[in-house]
């Protein structure tokens, strides 16, 4: 059986299928205009066909055909509404940047670029459709992060507040698999319509709890962004999840139906579909030293080695790495320690440089290694292995933080683009 080719940023495959009948019937009319733009029925169609086929690969069934083209209309306009707000802000993805997202999805699923390339033919799909669907969504992303992201800060006080009152170090262990359903509800909505909202809420809740299948009832009712894959939110720890889901899931079992969740966006209803453990934070830490040779108009690389390996010859005939490193070295700040780095954590230094130290063993010396700061001489002093789970719970809170208010800014955001958009839907069905 074929490998599917799969990527991270979410790009459904624009694969016509079992819905090629109603793109026919609609021909190639205008199902909406959003603003200055228009959907045309044969992209909706389109679109339809290739959620069908995730549907179907997931074993969900496919709702009524008029709640599926709605659902996937209201994806189109989103999308539609992002991409003219982009092009407004003159966000544009160049084709380096491009060739170098598919060159990452291609690793990801285990190919070189050609490879790639043939197998997307191969599947059935257009290639250079399937560049511009990614190209579309790294547009999306960048202006997203330009509309919330550069403005979502996060303060060691939260920090410190986030660890002390929030998630106990039993509760950053646990990881929830959970399903998510939204019924959203507008800002400035009426008390009337918040009222019929929260009773729709109430009533799929009890459906659910009566043996109704999650997936199906998140594609068939929900609004979140999740809903055509069936309301999955996938694994994350409580420190990842929207501040006003948490109190709600830590006292949830596996299988429990939620009581709807008030927010400004709407009612959340959540399944714990499962629960598992996390993972150590062991790390190898380093005690290491350099020299530093940089090169100028007057030094090259040749003359940098050529140093280098002058000042090797001298440590091993006895002379002292310290004294030498502060005479010789040009980086001035461990100069003055004899060239001590300190402790180093993966992740820290320049690639090539720990690549280098890696191959060390304790007190050996190499041989010139060039960085974009110079040719060093590195030498290993020792070498740990730390438990750091405090750093790295502060770390994992900052991003966990930022991630939750991006999740939860993103969702009023997007809402607030729909609210105040011109839409004018004009496919009769998706109008009732």
């Amino acid at each position: 059986m074929r490998k599917k080719i799969t990527q991270s940023i979410g790009i459904l495959l624009l694969i016509v299928g079992s819905f090629q009948v109603s793109a026919a019937e609609y021909l190639d009319g205008i199902v909406a205009v959003v603003e200055e733009g228009i959907i045309l029925e044969s992209e909706l169609a389109q679109e339809v066909a290739s959620v069908v086929i995730k549907l179907k690969a997931s074993n969900v069934q496919t709702p009524p055909e008029n709640i599926l083209y709605k659902q996937v209309l209201e994806r189109l306009i989103i999308d539609a509404l992002q991409t003219q707000l982009a092009q407004r802000a003159g966000i544009k993805v160049s084709d380096e940047m491009l060739n170098g997202s598919l060159q990452a999805i291609a690793q990801q699923n285990g190919m070189d670029f050609e490879g790639f390339k043939q197998e997307i033919e191969l599947q059935g799909m257009n290639y250079e459709a399937f560049k511009e669907s990614v190209r579309k969504e790294i547009v999306i992303n960048q202006l997203r992060s330009h509309e919330i992201g550069a403005r979502v800060k996060v303060s060691e006080q939260e920090i410190d507040h986030y660890l002390d009152t929030e998630i106990s170090a039993a509760d950053q262990k646990v990881q929830y698999l959970l399903g998510h359903i939204l019924i959203a509800v507008s800002e400035g909505a009426s008390a009337a319509t918040i009222q019929a909202e929260d009773a729709k809420a109430q009533s799929v809740t009890e459906q659910l709890r009566l043996g109704g299948d999650f997936k199906q009832m998140a594609v068939s009712v929900s609004d979140g962004e999740n809903a055509l894959q069936g309301g999955g939110l996938g694994w994350r720890t409580l420190n990842q999840l929207p501040t006003l889901f948490v109190d709600v899931v830590k006292t949830m079992s596996k299988g429990d139906i939620a009581d709807p969740i008030r927010s400004p966006g709407g009612f959340h209803i959540l399944k714990l579909i499962d629960i598992t453990g996390a993972r150590s934070h062991i790390i190898t830490e380093t005690q290491v030293r350099h020299i530093l040779i940089k090169t100028n108009e007057l030094i090259n690389d040749q003359e940098a080695q050529r140093r280098l390996q002058l000042i090797s010859a001298r440590i091993a005939d006895g002379d002292d790495f310290a004294v030498l490193a502060k005479a010789n070295s040009d980086d001035t700040g461990s100069a003055l320690k004899g060239g001590d780095l300190g402790w180093v954590i993966p992740g820290l230094l320049v690639p090539p440089f720990e690549k280098a130290m890696g191959k060390l063993e304790v007190n050996e010396l190499s041989e010139p290694v060039q960085t974009q700061f110079g040719w060093h001489l590195i030498q290993v002093l020792e070498r740990r292995n730390k438990d750091n789970k405090e750093q790295q719970k502060r770390n994992q809170a900052r991003d966990d933080i930022r991630k939750r208010k991006i999740e939860e800014e993103t969702g009023l955001w997007l809402r607030r683009l729909r609210d105040e958009a011109y839409v004018d839907i004009r496919l009769g069905a998706l109008n009732e």
